[in-house]
């Protein structure tokens, strides 16, 4: 076990883990951050999207250890739900079961933070990367292509 020192969600925080385990299990486990959703385990799915600098990683993965920047989970993307990648999968009303929205979310929020009007293209390949079991892709696209225009 060591102690290691991350900002979430611009607070300075401590834990008390083992060097390899993955943030995921840091926000989740030891900050009680449990926005951040578990799914596939390898990377692939996209549930566990956190931001670190603002560019969207997979935390399943990515053992603390690495983890030299500020991370912002779903609890600090905005401080009352009101990011405009919210707003926009509120009007649209995207989730059907929600498991994987706050990785969608987290997905489209770093997008438009680089590139705040994408095309539909970038969209789909930006998103495509994320999965939802309930197949509510046509929506989270609507609802990105939405949020863009209130950015």
């Amino acid at each position: 076990m060591a102690i290691f020192k991350l900002t979430v969600n611009g607070k300075e925080q401590q834990v008390d883990v083992d060097a390899d385990t993955p943030l995921l299990w840091v926000l989740r486990d030891s900050l009680g951050l449990t926005g951040t959703k578990y799914a596939c385990g390898i990377a692939q799915c996209g549930a566990c999207t956190v931001h670190l600098n603002d560019v969207a990683v997979r935390s399943c993965m990515l053992p603390v250890s690495a983890v030299k920047a500020p991370v912002t989970t779903i609890e600090g993307l905005s401080e009352n739900g009101d990011h405009p990648v919210q707003l926009a999968w509120d009007e649209v009303d995207v989730p059907q079961c929600g498991y994987c929205q706050a990785g969608q979310i987290m997905t489209a929020a770093a997008l438009l933070k680089k590139k705040p009007h994408p095309s539909a293209e970038e969209i789909a390949n930006t998103m495509h990367g994320n999965i939802c079991r309930c197949g509510a892709y046509h929506r989270i696209r609507e609802a990105v292509t939405l949020a863009s225009t209130k950015m």
